[in-house]
C-alpha cells in the first residue's frame, strides 16, 4: 500500500468515525471537546490535502456513503420504534372498546331478563285472571293462541308456545291415551288444573293460567321449562 493510499484510508476511517458520532449523538458538551474536535478536523483536512485530487474524491465519497448509511439506519430505527408504539396504542384502544361493548351487552341482557322476570311475577301475582275471557262452547287454535298471548308475558310466549305445541298441538281437549294427561300443557292428572278454575276441562284460559304458574314455580319461567324440555323430551 502506498503512503498516499494509507493516508487516504486513515482519513476515510477518521471521517467516518466522526460522522457516526455526530449522527448517533455521541458527542458530549465538555469544554475541552470543541477544541479536540477542531484539532481532529484540522488533522483530517491536512491528511486529505496531502492526497492527490483523485484520491481525495474517493475518500470524500467513501465518507459521504458511510454518513448516508448511518443516517438511514438511524431513520429506520426511529420509524420502527414509532410504528411499534402506534401498534401498541391501537391494540390497547381496541381492547378497551371490546371490553366496553361486552359490558354494555351484558348489562342489556341483564336488564332484559329482569324485565321478563318482572312480567312473569306480575302475571303470577295477578293470578292470570280468566275473568276477561268469557266461556265459549268451543275454541279454534287461533283463539286459544290469542288468549295465551294475553296471559303469558311477551318475552316468554314463544317458549310457552313451543311446549304447548309439542304437548298438545294447541288442543285444549287433548288426552293422552296412556297416562290420561289432559289439556294444552298435558297436566297429569288433569284435575290438578282445578286450582286455577273449576272449568279446567273446557276453558283454555284456565289451562293456560295453570300451565304458566306451573312453569314459573317449577322451572322459573316458560323459557327455563322449554330448556328442560329440549334436554329431556318432556317437562
Amino acid at each position: 500500500m502506498s503512503r498516499n493510499s494509507a493516508r487516504g484510508f486513515a482519513v476515510a476511517s477518521a471521517t467516518a468515525v466522526t460522522t457516526v458520532g455526530a449522527v448517533m449523538g455521541v458527542a458530549q458538551a465538555h469544554t475541552a471537546q470543541p477544541s479536540d474536535d477542531a484539532q481532529a478536523t484540522a488533522s483530517d483536512a491536512t491528511l486529505l490535502a496531502d492526497l492527490p485530487i483523485g484520491e481525495q474524491a474517493q475518500v470524500q465519497t467513501a465518507s459521504l456513503t458511510r454518513q448516508a448509511t448511518t443516517q438511514a439506519i438511524a431513520a429506520d430505527a426511529t420509524a420502527k420504534k414509532q410504528a411499534e408504539e402506534t401498534a401498541r396504542k391501537q391494540a390497547a384502544e381496541t381492547a378497551v372498546a371490546k371490553q366496553k361493548a361486552a359490558e354494555e351487552k351484558a348489562q342489556a341482557e341483564k336488564e332484559a331478563k329482569e324485565r321478563e322476570e318482572a312480567e312473569t311475577k306480575a302475571a303470577s301475582a295477578s293470578g292470570g285472571s280468566t275473568a276477561s275471557f268469557p266461556q265459549q262452547a268451543s275454541y279454534t287454535v287461533a283463539e286459544v293462541q290469542a288468549i295465551a298471548r294475553q296471559i303469558v308475558p311477551a318475552g316468554q310466549f314463544q317458549c310457552f308456545s313451543n311446549i304447548v305445541n309439542h304437548e298438545s298441538t294447541w288442543n285444549y281437549q287433548a288426552v293422552n291415551p296412556t297416562s290420561g294427561a289432559y289439556g294444552l300443557v298435558q297436566a297429569y292428572p288433569g284435575s290438578k288444573m282445578s286450582s286455577a278454575g273449576a272449568d279446567w276441562r273446557t276453558n283454555p284460559a284456565t289451562q293456560i293460567k295453570w300451565g304458566l304458574n306451573y312453569m314459573n314455580e317449577r322451572y322459573g319461567s316458560p323459557c327455563d321449562a322449554w330448556d328442560y324440555w329440549q334436554a329431556n323430551g318432556s317437562y
